[in-house]
């Protein structure tokens, strides 16, 4: 059977990539492959990507007010996309048992993120402002916990912000203890705590999987992972494959977003690279797209993530495009570069 080397697909239909998949699967083609290579094909076409496909809330919404609540789950939905990843900055102002009735109503999953302050710095000399942090990673965990999600991800381990200064023993220490604290709640609720990391113009903590990995050794708790975001590895990581390895069996979520943060595929991201890597490693968590446009997130927002400039204002359009780039080279990359536990050879 031969087998086209992967490109990027930025139109092309996800039934349709799904579809060309399988039925490449059953055209073998004599001599094109080895018969192993054939099989294994086959193999990985019976049993497709079953990860579940996110998109940010931040992408429809700026906000959590009731309507503003249903136009962001309703968008996701439409758009075909299986989790929304709730915005819990602020988690007093999210109606969490109002938000679990639209993820009903709408039949999708939650996860949950935000990025600490300052103020709210969980690695912190300062007890007070540990103590702080402590409590609002709390009471985002438990609006989580009502919505129903079941991932809690981003910057949740210091504050997000440009230092002037490195990493300090210390600074590791306080991040360790606290985030040991943390998790355990997150734990007890069936939420798995991930780690974002991201670039050193955002934290001195966490800028590589390598820097995570780490982290939650000496964290050492199971339902702790590496949350991995392709914007940040564009700048910091080695390669999109590198950084997936070193991550291994830690690599719990995936943010995917361009290197202008606007249409996936029309950017330097390498994501044959990345969807090579995920399909190589049987990744099985959550593939969520990013996207900010000053046009629809709020200034402190657009403020915090350096968003000065805007590549879309079209939401919909933006989240249709990007559900079927990730849907269509997901299901490409598993098809060629997935290991399936086992394999038989094929009569």
């Amino acid at each position: 059977m031969g087998v086209a080397k992967m490109m990027p697909v930025t139109n092309i239909r996800p039934c349709h990539a799904l579809q060309s998949v399988r039925l490449a699967a059953r055209r073998p083609r004599c001599g094109a492959v080895s018969t192993k290579a054939a099989g294994h094909v086959v193999n990985a076409a019976a049993a497709l990507p079953s990860n579940l496909v996110g998109v940010h809330s931040g992408v429809f919404v700026g906000d959590w007010r009731p309507q503003d609540a249903e136009r962001a789950v309703k968008g996701a939905k439409d758009a075909g996309y299986d989790l929304i990843e709730l915005n819990l900055s602020v988690p007093e102002e999210v109606d969490a048992h109002l938000t679990k009735q639209l993820l009903e109503k709408y039949d999708i999953q939650a996860s949950g993120s935000l990025g600490l302050s300052r103020a709210t710095d969980i690695s912190s000399s300062d007890t007070e402002v540990r103590k702080r942090g402590i409590k609002l990673l709390s009471s985002a965990i438990k609006a989580l916990k009502v919505a129903g999600g079941r991932y809690f991800v981003g910057v949740n381990f210091g504050a997000m912000d440009k230092y002037r200064e490195p990493l300090t023993a210390q600074q590791w220490k306080h991040c360790v203890a606290s985030l040991k604290e943390v998790a355990a709640e997150a734990a007890d609720y069936g939420i798995e705590y991930g780690l974002e990391v991201v670039n050193r113009y955002e934290t001195n903590i966490l800028n590589t999987a390598h820097q995570a990995k780490e982290l939650i050794g000496d964290i050492g708790m199971d339902n702790v992972s590496i949350h991995l975001d392709t914007y940040h590895m564009n700048i910091e990581e080695n390669s999109m494959e590198q950084a997936i390895q070193a991550a291994g069996d830690k690599l719990g979520y995936i943010h995917i977003g361009e290197s202008h943060r606007g249409y996936l595929g029309t950017g330097s991201v390498d994501f044959q690279g990345l969807f090579r890597g995920l399909a190589a490693s049987g990744y099985t968590g959550p593939l969520t797209f990013e996207s900010f446009s000053n046009a629809v997130v709020s200034p402190s927002v657009s403020n915090t993530l350096c968003v000065w400039r805007n590549l879309w204002d079209d939401p919909d359009d933006l989240a249709v495009k990007a559900h079927s780039f990730i849907e269509s080279n997901w299901a490409a990359a598993y098809q060629l570069y997935s290991r399936p536990k086992t394999w038989s050879k094929p009569v």
